[in-house]
């Protein structure tokens, strides 16, 4: 199954941002990130409700727009690690604001503080 984008025929840019990074799973994979570089094996350890095949889907679109990096090891087993780009980096700003704004405005929910390094 392909991607679903949003049709943006303005060219919003709220808009193509949503078709990158909207979703389910794309913030959080990105707040994992957000910390270090991460196998592909702890990804699905740390989303334990994602089945494999969203997981890869979901790296490989967020690596096609240039959100992640993935680095293969000449090892073997073969190993992979997923890490965040620049593009990546900038956005960690934009998901702690999210994060602050959620726990600012749902003050009756008992959040624990998300842990985005910011850079």
């Amino acid at each position: 199954m392909g991607r679903k984008i949003i049709d943006n025929p303005n060219l919003c840019s709220l808009v193509h941002a949503m078709n990158i990074i909207g979703g389910k799973w794309k913030p959080i994979i990105l707040y994992l990130l957000a910390n270090g570089s991460l196998r592909y094996g702890k990804l699905l350890l740390f989303t334990p409700t994602i089945s494999r095949k969203v997981l890869t889907e979901q790296l490989k679109e967020l690596e096609d727009d240039g959100l992640i990096l993935r680095e293969k090891f000449a090892e073997t087993p073969p190993r992979v690690e997923y890490s965040l780009s620049e593009k990546g980096q900038a956005l960690l700003p934009v998901l702690k604001s999210l994060s602050n704004w959620t726990f600012d405005t749902f003050p009756e929910m008992e959040f624990e503080e998300c842990k985005i390094v910011t850079l």
